[in-house]
């Protein structure tokens, strides 16, 4: 693989004390034998100005032009207004005004952002296709080593939201290297990029949600904002007062997340300008959340602590175990469930999915073979990542693997089930408080459990405000039962069920349900 590096550099503008070649104070060249560079006065420059020094310099369309926004004013100043109709391909090409100034007022240095040079070809929108940057020219970029967290970057600097779905196309032709790392730092996505001259490689597709996105935290959560117009491409805050339950899984299931798991006002951060102005209607069965339907009246405040923070759950999953906490971790992306596998897991990574799955913590984790004589498809997943506030969407790739994991938690068991039989001379219906019994009759407790391994044992445990008593009988068919041949005040109490069986190498136990039972002199 042969790797090198492009930069282009124009001779008569350019942008300082930026974050990136395509931000920064303007400075134009106001004598070309003399050197100089002088700084520009907002008067003197509009937006069609700020149009030709983005193309220019190579760079995308002028994002935020705002004075001083990268410092002062720095002498000279340049003594001419601006003219440019917007099509020039270089500033000084454009007309100017005959009048001279050499003053600037503080605060007016022309500050200005463009855009990364890039752009989605191909799909359905604007916002899906095959990812190119323009580096002198267009190219496809190199899909390898790509997360959900990255392609959020360009989703973002297309202002199409977040990021939806990552996929590849194996082609031959020229393509740039985007280092995927280097997308987050502040130098901008130009100073990332590379020429890679492979016989073959993939494609970066992405989809990013062209009206929907999630703000100030993960991809699968955040301040929820809603494309306001899609002409002016504003994005709008929601308040809570305007969304509900129904509207969250709509939300969550356009952005490829898993069903919502928090809906909370000021979560995410507070309303900012604009607010959306309608109420959603959604059924919840919907795609998207412009599908559904919204109110006619419309709202134009939201009160402090109701911008909507939406947190959608991971879609992962624990397949062919004993129950829904223990078995192979597989994870649903690209409307696809695969395996997980990544070098390096330990307990610590399981927790956390143990944590997820509301299943208690990890017991074990465990590399598996898969039986197939090739490589299977798998989401690989690091093991920081997993402990990262990105979430774990934001951190999945592609890869192959002959290994998957198996997780087990330690809430394993389902909970067993706790019940009262009684005598015919002292049958009671349960009451609000539980179940009464007539003092000197004779009483059932029956611990059961739904198969799911063979053996153990049940513990009944007995609580009163003066005593505690524990009973222990193996299970016989998933059950055990407790005799009591005369109802005593001294059976008064709170009772539950704890099943213990050893499995996997490990102790497992689940406790029911308390049963609260009084002892009385006759039937009430």
């Amino acid at each position: 693989m042969n790797v090198t590096s492009k930069s282009l550099s124009p001779d008569s503008v350019r942008l300082v004390d930026g974050t990136s070649l395509c931000s920064g104070r303007l400075e134009v060249k106001s004598n070309q034998s003399n050197q100089w560079w002088s700084s520009v006065c907002e008067d003197d420059f509009d937006q069609q100005d700020a149009e030709v020094v983005c193309r220019e310099l190579d760079c995308g369309a002028p994002s935020v032009l705002q004075g001083a926004l990268y410092g002062e004013v720095e002498a000279p100043v340049w003594t001419e207004e601006f003219q440019c109709g917007g099509n020039e391909s270089a500033l000084l090409d454009c007309r100017s005004s005959g009048s001279a100034r050499n003053t600037c007022s503080p605060g007016k240095a022309v500050g200005l952002t463009c855009s990364e040079p890039v752009r989605l070809v191909g799909g359905s929108s604007r916002c899906s296709g095959t990812l190119e940057v323009k580096q002198g020219y267009w190219r496809p970029v190199v899909s390898f080593g790509w997360s959900m967290k990255d392609a959020g970057v360009f989703c973002r600097e297309l202002n199409c939201g977040s990021a939806v779905s990552v996929t590849g196309r194996r082609v031959h032709e020229a393509m740039w290297q985007v280092r995927p790392g280097c997308v987050h730092s502040a130098s901008g996505l130009r100073d990332c990029v590379r020429v890679i001259s492979m016989t073959s490689s993939r494609t970066f597709n992405l989809t990013c949600s062209d009206s929907v996105r999630l703000v100030n935290g993960s991809p699968c959560s955040g301040r929820l904002e809603v494309k306001s117009n899609q002409s002016n491409q504003w994005w709008s805050s929601v308040c809570e007062d305007d969304f509900d339950q129904q509207d969250a899984e709509v939300v969550c299931r356009e952005l490829g997340c898993g069903a919502p798991s928090v809906l909370q006002g000021a979560l995410y951060g507070e309303v900012e300008a604009p607010i959306w102005t309608k109420e959603f209607q959604c059924g919840g069965h919907e795609s998207s959340l412009l599908d559904c339907r919204s109110s006619g009246s419309a709202r134009n405040t939201c009160s402090p602590g109701k911008a909507v923070g939406l947190t959608c759950s991971d879609p992962v999953r624990l397949v062919g175990g004993s129950s829904r906490c223990s078995g192979t971790l597989e994870m649903k992306h690209e409307e696809e469930w695969r395996p997980v596998f990544e070098n390096h897991w330990t307990l610590k990574e399981a927790a956390v999915l143990c944590r997820k799955l509301d299943c208690g913590s990890a017991v074990s984790v465990e590399l598996r073979k898969t039986p197939h004589i090739n490589k299977s498809p798998v989401w690989a997943i690091s093991s920081g990542c997993v402990h990262s506030a990105s979430g774990l969407r934001g951190c999945v790739r592609s890869d192959y693997s002959f290994y998957f994991f198996d997780i087990t938690c330690s809430d394993l068991l389902v909970q067993p089930i706790i019940l009262v039989s009684l005598s015919m001379d002292g049958v009671s219906q349960p009451q609000q408080q539980g179940f009464q019994v007539i003092r000197g009759s004779n009483f059932t407790i029956s611990c059961s459990i739904q198969p799911q391994f063979p053996g153990g044992s049940f513990l009944l445990t007995f609580t009163s405000s003066t005593s505690a008593h524990n009973y222990t009988q193996p299970a016989v068919n998933h059950s055990a039962h407790f005799l009591f041949p005369a109802a005593e005040p001294a059976h008064q109490g709170s009772y539950s069920c704890v099943y213990h069986v050893y499995v996997f190498s490990h102790n497992f136990s689940s406790e029911s349900r308390l049963l609260s039972l009084s002892v009385s002199d006759s039937q009430q």
